[in-house]
């Protein structure tokens, strides 16, 4: 049975950053579906969390927002060679990423190297990710989570989880994908 405090939780934490990004105009109202991108989720999380678990305790908005930037980079592998991508294992991918320049450069890694975004759209990118982990980090103290407990680590997995995708969908609005209300023509 799901936790529904965690469940809750992630619910809120999808709101409160699908309201930021829509009123930011780096997602559309009607978010992307990238079922590819979407299942490597569980794969990339379990490789994640060791190094994200880790830096928390001292770096929370970084812990945060590293999964945002993961979530971007895959969007990217989906849209430009996902041939190539696909058949990599999540963990494979994210420790392809971390590797590249380390833990502590995995924004760079992504924003410059990869996605190419340099100067003002790079820093604007950056400054976006780190206010939703700043949000988010916010919503997580305001639970008054016990450390260490079952709850505790839930609402990290949640808050992970809806970085990731968030950061998906950021990647694919960036990209052209645009999720739109397609109106049929009429037949005359």
């Amino acid at each position: 049975m799901e936790n529904y405090i965690v469940k809750e939780f992630e619910k809120r934490v999808h709101d409160d950053l699908y309201d930021f990004l829509v009123r930011k105009e780096a997602i559309d109202k009607h978010l992307p579906e990238c079922p590819d991108v979407e299942e490597k989720w569980q794969e990339v999380c379990s490789a994640y969390l060791p190094d994200g678990a880790r830096e928390f305790q001292q770096y929370p908005v970084v812990s945060l927002g590293w999964m945002m930037f993961i979530g971007m980079a895959l969007a990217y592998y989906w849209d430009t060679d996902w041939e190539k991508y696909g058949p990599r294992t999540g963990a494979e991918l994210y420790d392809e990423l971390r590797d590249r320049n380390g833990y502590d450069n995995l924004d760079d890694t992504v924003v410059k190297e990869l996605l190419g975004y340099d100067g003002e759209k790079g820093e604007m990118i950056s400054d976006m990710v780190a206010q939703c982990a700043s949000r988010v980090n916010s919503m997580l103290l305001r639970e008054h989570l016990q450390g260490g407990s079952e709850e505790a680590f839930g609402c990290y997995m949640a808050a992970l989880h809806q970085l990731y995708i968030m950061g998906m969908a950021v990647e694919l609005n960036a990209l052209g994908y645009h999720m739109t209300p397609f109106t049929p023509p009429s037949v005359n």
